[in-house]
């Protein structure tokens, strides 16, 4: 008759840290499970605070084509692989100036997604050589007028007030109107929300 396998101390050590490893890899897998599962179950989604206006559904720009800048070069595709940062306005006067001090301290602070982003002002304004002088790196878009308006109506959805609104609108690369800031809100929170954007976002 054969005798029973004695259990050592080791053993038995050995067996309890092997149940307890287990056990570990099992809360590790199962936890985010159940966490998906409830969060589903209860409709429940992470809130996250944009400060501008979310255009839902986005507007999409992407069949305009043909825009002209003030150096009378054609633009079809501008916002074509960058994010945009747009500022539209009939007459570029102090407050207009001041949103372009904005974006030129905006597009900065951004440091290695500079690359990424692209700032755009739109605006009936048939000399802007004082805006050229100042910003040479911006792309200003001020054609015919009657391009302007449609691409003013574009971005508020048909409305007709766009170019006195002196709106910032954000454009993705693929031609979608995203969000739209008034006049009053400050530089800092239209940045965090570009922040937002860049590290959610693959494209551009």
């Amino acid at each position: 008759m054969q005798e029973p396998l004695l259990t050592t101390p080791v053993d038995a050590v050995e067996q309890r840290k092997g149940r307890m490893i287990f056990l570990l890899l099992a809360v590790f897998f199962s936890v985010p499970l159940l966490v998906v599962t409830a969060m589903y179950k209860l409709d429940w989604r992470p809130s996250g605070k944009s400060h501008g206006q979310l255009i839902q559904p986005p507007v999409s720009i992407a069949h305009a084509r043909h825009w002209v800048n003030d150096q009378q070069q054609a633009a079809p595709v501008f916002w074509q692989d960058k994010w945009n940062m747009v500022f539209v306005t009939q007459q570029c006067d102090d407050a207009c100036m001041q949103r372009m001090y904005d974006f030129r301290q905006i597009y900065v602070s951004l440091y290695k997604d500079m690359i990424r982003v692209q700032r755009v002002l739109i605006t009936q304004q048939a000399d802007t050589s004082s805006i050229r002088a100042r910003y040479p790196d911006m792309l200003i878009l001020n054609g015919e007028a009657a391009q302007i308006n449609e691409l003013a109506g574009l971005l508020s959805q048909g409305g007709q007030a766009t170019l006195q609104a002196n709106r910032v609108y954000f454009i993705d690369p693929l031609g979608n109107v995203m969000m739209q800031y008034g006049p009053e809100m400050e530089a800092k929170w239209i940045r965090k929300d570009l922040v937002k954007l860049l590290k959610a976002s693959w494209a551009g």
